[in-house]
């Protein structure tokens, strides 16, 4: 592993490509508009990214919208959506293609990739790309906080606040309890949700590290029976009134900072790159995981 990874390169660059992509979701494009139904889809982070801008755009009073693991997209045309939103780093992932493909010529789809010379271009009938996103570590951070952050901007979101917070954190203190934790669980509500899974993959991605994820108010209907000394329970967005001092009272580390919450994942990919150096790792290239998972196709028998 080189002394200076691409992750840490990447996840580094995140306040730049933050203001590329907030200048262009400001702009008119061909994002789906206010009132429209719209399912997004992605897998893997990019499914989580989904799961955020849903939460956003419903809360925003935008419209219906559903997320989907793209594997698992209900598209019926008894839905009635209007749009679909794929969100794709590669443009290459099968399940991604499967849906643009499925869903071709009957509702119209627009995906947000970071390469533009790809399948998904061909199948989508609007492209959004951010090549100054897309990463060479296999270890996804850069390019999902950005599609983020551009979808936080289409709906209106003035998100100088997450690029100044995004800048903090690239500096901010690492505690070294979190480095040698033995387990995480991240926690979230609402949008923010969204981002607490994404953490918990980045973490077992990069370092191979156990981490679990729930919604903040479930974190207290059996997880919290995890929380023990040397395990740290990290929060995203605001905090559920008592939730933090029944953590605090099982001995684990209990993790809830000011900053913006997408801001706030950044400091957690630092982490999880700091645990990887610590354990020996390579987290550009994680065991047992590629850039982009592609299907085979089915042999006939």
């Amino acid at each position: 592993m080189s002394e200076t990874s691409y992750m840490e390169q990447e996840l580094g660059s995140q306040p730049e490509t933050w203001r590329a992509a907030a200048r262009m979701g400001a702009a008119a494009g061909p994002l789906p508009k206010a009132g429209d139904r719209v399912a997004v889809v992605g897998c893997g982070t990019s499914w989580f990214m989904a799961q955020s801008y849903a939460a956003l755009r419903e809360a925003a009073g935008q419209g219906v919208t559903d997320p989907f693991a793209a594997s698992e997209a209900f598209l019926g045309s008894d839905r009635g959506y209007d749009a679909v939103v794929a969100i794709t780093r590669s443009g290459t992932t099968t399940e991604v293609l499967r849906v643009l493909d499925a869903v071709k010529g009957r509702i119209p789809t627009v995906t947000i990739l970071g390469d533009p010379e790809t399948p998904a271009v061909a199948l989508s009938d609007e492209t959004v790309a951010l090549p100054f996103a897309d990463e060479k570590s296999v270890v996804q951070t850069r390019f999902a906080t950005t599609a983020l952050t551009l979808l936080r901007s289409h709906l209106g979101e003035d998100v100088s606040r997450a690029v100044a917070d995004a800048e903090e954190a690239l500096t901010a203190p690492m505690d070294k309890e979190w480095v040698d934790a033995e387990q995480f669980s991240f926690l979230g509500s609402g949008w923010t949700f969204g981002l607490a899974n994404e953490a918990a993959l980045k973490m077992r991605e990069a370092s191979q590290s156990w981490t679990e994820s729930y919604p903040a108010m479930e974190y207290r209907h059996g997880p919290i029976a995890i929380a023990a000394p040397g395990r740290v329970t990290w929060l995203f967005g605001q905090a559920p009134d008592g939730l933090g001092a029944e953590v605090v009272r099982t001995g684990a580390c209990f993790v809830h900072h000011a900053r913006d919450p997408l801001a706030d994942l950044v400091l957690v990919q630092r982490v999880a790159l700091e645990r990887a150096r610590a354990r020996g790792l390579d987290p550009d290239n994680p065991r047992n995981l590629t850039r982009s998972v592609l299907l085979k196709a089915p042999t006939a028998s």
